[in-house]
């Protein structure tokens, strides 16, 4: 198991730990504090566990340094129950990584064939050797990802640009971190995670096979304790778990030119621009407009997130179904995030130069017509309408203050309309029934 130690470049971080709670690591005692007692709206409670309800979620739990504010299950699933990470389980990975290179098992600017072995690929020699670890954390292997993306077989794994070339998320590359843990440390993926997080944080889940995948499944408050620790910078309740901060920040700071919103397998909020899974489209603005800029996020499959707030003591959990829709996990967090400002009585628009232009939309949702109103003054604009997966599907000139626009062209689904105006960028989302 991890020592436990205090490093000087971690005093900082110490302090305002002490400030923090932490729930024992054993047991399911979780201190609590009222919302009316942080000042929140409660009032606009109600609506929050609505939209969440009807988006078929789970599990819901917000914590304020370390307390839980708000926790809620729903259906029959309970404070016991467990749930797949999906692809936010790709957050922790990154973390293990993190953990076996400061314990000196592992470079992550090494070849991943040094632990996978030569031949995890279908490339030349050349080609593979090329390919770091970084590049599985940071998405940029340059691997063909028009196929199969879960298929870890050499077969599918086949060269289409040089690393760091492209960033493409890819599920395959970070599928065998998974290998190189196990091979750089000697324990299984469950055994290295129970050594170094489990015992000394409560972080108790397992990781299980599914088809190429391995999935993390865990009850929700894991979730929440995860989330925790990376608010703290790595460290719980005094005890160092991760000693590297040039690792961690590097972690959940842009990684690479490609994609500023992406660390090392974790989203980030903020950035100028981002690019979504599955295409090569560079979208402006920050990836979730109404959440707070410096958030980290731990995003997966059908609605599993984890949102870090560090400066503002926040930790946003949700575990769930498919929400109805065309679910993009950006935008479905976004929403969440406007009904969430309300309670803690926040504006629900961020101060950058993405927001600076009012946009109502409605009806949302919508079927045939999409109304678009600008506040008095703002008359003329480009309007871009993106799908799902942020290709442009309709350009209009807005004119005037009040404009209708026909969507019978457009398929059922979640969409999202980019308005440029003299005055920066405007992003809100819609679906079209």
């Amino acid at each position: 198991m991890r020592t436990l130690f205090f490093s000087l470049l971690f005093l900082p971080l110490a302090g305002q730990a002490q400030e923090l709670y932490f729930p024992p690591v054993i047991g399911n005692a979780w201190e609590t504090v009222d919302p009316a007692e942080l000042g929140w709206c409660p009032e606009n409670i109600p609506a929050l566990l609505q939209f969440l309800d009807e988006s078929n979620s789970k599990a819901f739990i917000v914590l304020k340094d370390g307390r839980i504010v708000m926790e809620h299950y729903f259906g029959t699933f309970t404070v016991d129950s467990s749930w797949y990470w999906a692809s936010a389980g790709k957050s922790l990975t990154a973390f293990m990584v993190g953990l076996a290179q400061e314990d000196g098992l592992l470079d992550i600017d090494e070849p991943t064939s040094l632990y996978l072995g030569e031949g995890w690929t279908s490339c030349t020699p050349e080609q593979e050797a090329a390919i770091t670890i970084r590049n599985q954390l940071t998405m940029t292997t340059g691997l063909d990802d028009s196929g199969n993306v879960d298929c870890t077989d050499p077969e599918c794994l086949t060269y289409l640009a040089e690393p760091y070339t492209r960033w493409a998320y890819h599920n395959a590359p970070y599928t065998l971190l998974d290998g190189v843990i196990s091979a750089a440390t000697g324990q299984t993926l469950n055994g290295y995670l129970f050594s170094e997080l489990s015992l000394p944080t409560g972080m108790y889940g397992t990781y299980l096979p599914i088809g190429y995948n391995n999935v993390f499944f865990s009850k929700p408050r894991v979730m929440a304790r995860f989330g925790l620790l990376c608010m703290n910078g790595g460290t719980w309740n005094g005890n160092v778990i991760m000693s590297d901060p040039g690792y961690f920040e590097a972690m959940t700071t842009p990684s690479q030119t490609l994609n500023e919103a992406y660390g090392y397998l974790w989203w980030l909020n903020g950035q100028s621009s981002y690019q979504l899974p599955g295409l090569q489209l560079e979208l402006p603005g920050p990836i979730m407009p109404d959440a707070p800029l410096e958030a980290f996020n731990a995003l997966g499959k059908n609605g599993q997130i984890i949102n870090v707030v560090p400066s503002q003591g926040l930790v946003v959990v949700r575990m769930g179904n498919l929400p109805d829709g065309l679910f993009v996990p950006n935008l479905y967090n976004n929403e969440i995030w406007q009904y969430l400002n309300a309670v803690i009585c926040a504006p629900t628009s961020v101060n950058v130069p993405v927001n600076e232009v009012a946009l109502e939309l409605y009806p949302n949702p919508t079927q045939d017509r999409l109304h678009i109103t600008l506040p008095a003054g703002d008359h003329e604009g480009e309007l871009r309408i993106l799908d799902a997966l942020g290709r442009e599907v309709l350009t209009q000139q807005i004119l005037s203050a009040n404009t209708a626009i026909g969507l019978q062209k457009l398929s059922p689904g979640s969409y999202r309309c980019v308005l440029t105006t003299d005055r920066g960028l405007v992003v809100r989302g819609f679906v079209k029934e």
